[in-house]
């Protein structure tokens, strides 16, 4: 496979990469390395593409940078290094990273992750996804909707992504107050048609 080439409109994320940046453009030889993939910003990182598909993102946070895999639940993960950043992400899966040196000792491991990555999506193959319906409603959303039929229309007629989180949000605390505070807040918006964040 031949090198995959920089997109000059991706530079600028490199160049602000700040504590991350030796990290983050040792990723970006790697991914390049590979070939094949398009370099992409998306969500204002750098993303790699295969047919319009995305495959992998670079991304950094405060405590480490990571390699994200779009369909890592599809990977063999046979080292034991993607995590799943919450209990509720069905699909990505991150590689996690703290210094330069750890990405240049991976940096085998971490092209046969890419390449699987890019014959997962070669293959067509999808991540069986939860439906919805498949969540479990906090019993405070519930005594709601049991006591408001509107409510529990409106909230059926949201978006599976929309319902989801709404219930992830409703579900979060560990205090019965708090998640009835939340349900309040939000039945109002639920019944405008609107999402968590609309």
């Amino acid at each position: 496979m031949t090198k995959s080439s920089m997109n000059p409109k991706v530079d600028w994320f490199f160049s602000k990469a700040g504590k991350w940046q030796e990290e983050v453009e040792k990723l970006r030889m790697i991914v390049l390395d590979c070939g094949g993939l398009n370099e992409e910003l998306k969500r204002g990182c750098p993303c790699y593409t295969l047919q319009k598909a995305n495959v992998v993102l670079i991304h950094s946070f405060k405590e480490y940078c990571a390699l994200l895999f779009f369909k890592g639940a599809l990977i063999n993960d046979d080292r034991g290094i993607l995590i799943r950043q919450t209990e509720n992400v069905q699909s990505s899966r991150q590689i996690r990273f703290t210094s330069a040196r750890e990405i240049e000792k991976m940096e085998r491991t971490l092209k046969a992750y890419i390449y699987e990555a890019i014959e997962v999506e070669k293959a067509g193959l999808k991540v069986t996804l939860k439906k919805t319906s498949e969540y479990a409603i906090p019993e405070e959303f519930q005594s709601k909707l049991d006591e408001f039929p509107a409510l529990t229309k409106a909230f059926k007629a949201l978006t599976p992504g929309r319902q989801r989180a709404y219930l992830f949000y409703f579900s979060a605390p560990k205090q019965s107050k708090t998640r009835e505070s939340r349900v309040e807040k939000s039945m109002q918006q639920i019944l405008e048609g609107k999402g968590l964040n609309d």
